[in-house]
């Protein structure tokens, strides 16, 4: 997984960031997981100075938890952390949303129906990585197109736990619902509906919670 120096546009702590949040994402660092930063730095790629910050970066996240002495843990997942997540997500996508709606350029609007397009069929293919490719992507597009960038910096963490939650549960899922709950909201902000646009928000952190609560068994 090594990188180059520099890719143009982001610095190495950056590129670290998106790999490691990536490989804890997608499970690859699962959770209860420990690790040293010589260990990680030497299996992507990056120095142990940028990794640091990166690590320090994801510690905020919640992500990751130093432990003294012996190195670095990827957090537990925690039932009713994880929905309070939710609640916090909750106001923060709608409020992204009803922004974007007012916001977002054409060409933003262009590509959020074309993301979902392109998430639908992901969940038909049963394509889970592309599945996962396109709702990062998505988020991305929609957190830009607020221009908010305190709701964006608060909110993506958040996501990030929340695809993490999917790959560890997404056997109890319905990855057709869930595509279909993350496209109505492309498409509501794409038309500048905000009342729709909130709508189609409430409902995806309403799937959210109960897919939650039958995944861990807390109904």
């Amino acid at each position: 997984m090594a990188v180059s120096a520099s890719n143009g546009r982001e610095s190495l702590a950056d590129q670290a960031y998106d790999l490691v949040e990536h490989m804890i994402e997608t499970l690859e660092l699962q959770p209860g997981t420990v690790f040293s930063e010589v260990e990680l730095s030497q299996r992507i790629g990056i120095g142990r100075t940028p990794l640091r910050e990166a690590l320090q970066r994801l510690a905020g996240d919640r992500l990751v938890v130093a432990l003294p002495r012996r190195g670095m843990m990827v957090t537990e997942i925690n039932g009713s952390e994880y929905l309070a997540l939710l609640d916090t997500r909750r106001v923060l996508d709608s409020l992204i949303a009803v922004r974007a709606c007012r916001r977002s350029t054409p060409e933003q609007r262009r590509s959020l129906k074309k993301c979902a397009d392109e998430i639908r069929s992901a969940a038909v293919e049963g394509d889970m990585d592309a599945f996962m490719r396109l709702d990062r992507s998505c988020d991305d597009i929609l957190e830009k197109s607020a221009r908010n960038p305190f709701a964006a910096q608060s909110v993506a963490p958040l996501h990030a736990h929340c695809r993490r939650f999917w790959s560890m549960y997404k056997h109890n899922g319905d990855l057709t619902q869930s595509a279909t709950l993350h496209a109505a909201i492309m498409e509501a902000v794409a038309d500048a509906e905000e009342n729709r646009a909130r709508e189609a928000s409430d409902r995806l952190i309403d799937y959210l919670e109960r897919f939650t609560r039958e995944a861990l068994e807390l109904i």
